[in-house]
């Protein structure tokens, strides 16, 4: 998952939301660190279409590797940092 060619969004997309307050303006609806960042404020981040920001946030959400949040009418996304070291520990055994 992390290793295929757009292993580096992916991996860009973990980093922003790791200091959400930092990357992203307040939201309106929601609190960034309680909530979580929208999909369309991510895309906006990275400069991505919103449809290609919500494939990979939907995967990296399936792997665990974030959590998710519905605020209203909108998904919020944060990392799962237990889940993040869990795999980080299995790449460091040579998975």
């Amino acid at each position: 998952m992390l290793r295929t060619p757009t292993s580096e969004l992916r991996l860009d997309i973990l980093e922003v939301l790791k200091d959400p307050v930092a990357h992203f303006p307040p939201g309106r609806q929601g609190d960034l660190l309680e909530d979580g960042v929208t999909c369309e404020a991510v895309a906006a981040r990275l400069g991505l279409r919103r449809e290609v920001a919500a494939t990979h946030l939907g995967l990296l959400a399936e792997l665990g590797l974030l959590r998710t949040r519905r605020v209203r009418r909108a998904v919020h996304y944060r990392r799962d940092e237990v889940r993040i070291a869990e795999v980080a520990r299995m790449f460091e055994k040579g998975w």
